[in-house]
Formats: C-alpha cells, sequence, structure tokens
C-alpha cells in the first residue's frame, strides 16, 4: 500500500464514516424547553409556584423574554439611578390580559441569573397600568430562602425595607 501524503507532507486519514441518523437529527428542529409554556407551574400551586427569573435583583439592564423563542432577551438599559429591587420575572403558563405571562417580584437576599426557576409564593399585589393598560405584578417570597420564607402577607414586612 503505498504512502499517501497530503500537500502539508502529513499523511492522508480515511475520512471517518458519520452515522446518518445523527446526522439528519441536525437537520430538524431541535427540541428545547420555552420558560412560559413548557415550564410546569408546580405541583403546590398556587401557594408555592415556580417563576422564571428575567432581571437580576440590582440591575439596570431590563430583560423580557422574547415570547417566540422562550430565550431571555435585553429590552433596554435603564440610564437613570433606578435598579430592580429584587429578583423580577413571571410565572409559567399563566396569560394577563396585556398578553403576557403574570409578572412577579420576588424578595429574596440574593441576585440570580436570568432564565433560571425558581419555588415562589406570593404574599401581595401591586396592581399598575402601563400605556393604559392593567398590568398588575404578583409580589412573592422566595420559597426556598430563609429570610423571607416565612412571610405570608405583605403586610409583614418592615415598610422601609
Amino acid at each position: 500500500m503505498a504512502d499517501e501524503r497530503n500537500g502539508n507532507g502529513e499523511q492522508n486519514r480515511p475520512a471517518a464514516k458519520l452515522n446518518h441518523r445523527i446526522i439528519s437529527s441536525m437537520s430538524r428542529r431541535s427540541v428545547a424547553a420555552h420558560p412560559w409554556h413548557d415550564l410546569e407551574i408546580g405541583p403546590d400551586a398556587p401557594t408555592v409556584f415556580n417563576c422564571v427569573v428575567e432581571i437580576t435583583k440590582g440591575s439596570k439592564v431590563k430583560y423580557e423574554l422574547d415570547k417566540k423563542t422562550g430565550l431571555i432577551k435585553v429590552d433596554r438599559i435603564l440610564y437613570s439611578s433606578v435598579v430592580y429591587p429584587h429578583n423580577y420575572g413571571f410565572i409559567p403558563r399563566t396569560l394577563c390580559e396585556d398578553g403576557d405571562p403574570m409578572d412577579v417580584l420576588v424578595l429574596m437576599q440574593e441576585p440570580v441569573i436570568p432564565g433560571c426557576f425558581l419555588r415562589a409564593r406570593a404574599i401581595g399585589l401591586m396592581p399598575m397600568i402601563d400605556q393604559g393598560e392593567k398590568d398588575d405584578k404578583i409580589i412573592a417570597v422566595c420559597a426556598d430562602d430563609p429570610e423571607y420564607r416565612h412571610y405570608t402577607d405583605i403586610k409583614q414586612l418592615a415598610p422601609h425595607r
């Protein structure tokens, strides 16, 4: 058998045989979980429910769910000294009058990364209007945060914390 070399003087190697099942599956759309539609609201809902974090506590970046892809995208950067006081996101498998999932502000000790989900318990509601439409926000506590999990009503919180 002749010693075949390529133009760089290296020995030619036979091409690896490709598994056609793998290649054909690459051409199909991969199935990824959509945080709004595919994430369960949780077995203990409505008492304790899952929520997806869009915006991290202390952030000046306004993220939001891209409804088509299910990814978290940058909406805008806040230019004032205003930051999000706690983690902010949405409750999966909910639909509000504005066509978006139900918004939730989750009180907890630590910031968490956008796109993760956590268990929360509602303790209040903040009625709001956004561009003439009702856009209420659920106020919740992280059900797994030892500093906040004991709260059951917004009236239990210190007024200036």
